[in-house]
């Protein structure tokens, strides 16, 4: 293998490992009250307004968010009841700004002319590089709250870094998104 083939492979093993990077999603997270019965809930319905309605008021995210809430859901066998829900859903985003700081040392050489030698000697010395990455980081929670007993029985959250998104992949975003979370939901409708 000549020194061109191996750069050529070290370049294509960099650019799967950016691509594997860039293609991971948000990290999601659960949590549920060992003590709930699961096999009882069997209707759901929307707390109004959503936490992430803050202004009072839907927005097409919100909508999308509850749209694809309610998709999950009765995929697991749940009625949407809003006269008598046994689950109350609600949903909540927001964005934080983040910033990470990493610092790398490094070699530099300065020249030195040494009078005694009658040449310019390599000097080396340390220094350290500091590059500073700032973002918005995003967090969607989605919490099924026991509607009789007024108390959280199942929280999924999803924090991942924002990007500017286009309506229609963001839309998608969405979808996805609270989709992952919802995987995470052991949990079907009457099961026992």
């Amino acid at each position: 293998m000549t020194i061109r083939d191996g750069a050529k492979r070290l370049g294509f093993l960099l650019l799967v490992l950016l691509l594997a990077g860039c293609a991971t999603g948000p990290r999601i997270t659960t949590d549920a009250d060992p003590s709930a019965d699961f096999a009882r809930y069997r209707t759901f319905a929307f707390y109004a307004p959503l936490a992430v309605e803050t202004e009072g008021y839907s927005t097409p995210s919100s909508s999308r968010m509850k749209a694809a809430v309610r998709r999950e859901l009765e995929a697991r066998g749940y009625v949407y009841d809003e006269s008598a829900p046994d689950l109350q859903v609600n949903i909540n985003a927001y964005v934080d700004e983040r910033t990470d700081v990493y610092s790398t040392p490094q070699v530099e050489t300065a020249l030195y002319y040494s009078y005694r030698a009658r040449s310019y000697v390599a000097v080396p010395y340390w220094t350290n590089r500091t590059d500073v990455y700032r973002y918005a980081e995003g967090t969607l929670n989605v919490d099924l709250v026991d509607a009789r007993e007024k108390a959280l029985v199942w929280e999924g959250v999803a924090v991942g870094r924002m990007s500017r998104l286009k309506p229609a992949e963001r839309a998608a975003r969405i979808d996805s998104t609270i989709a992952d979370i919802f995987a995470e939901y052991p949990h079907r409708a009457g099961a026992r």
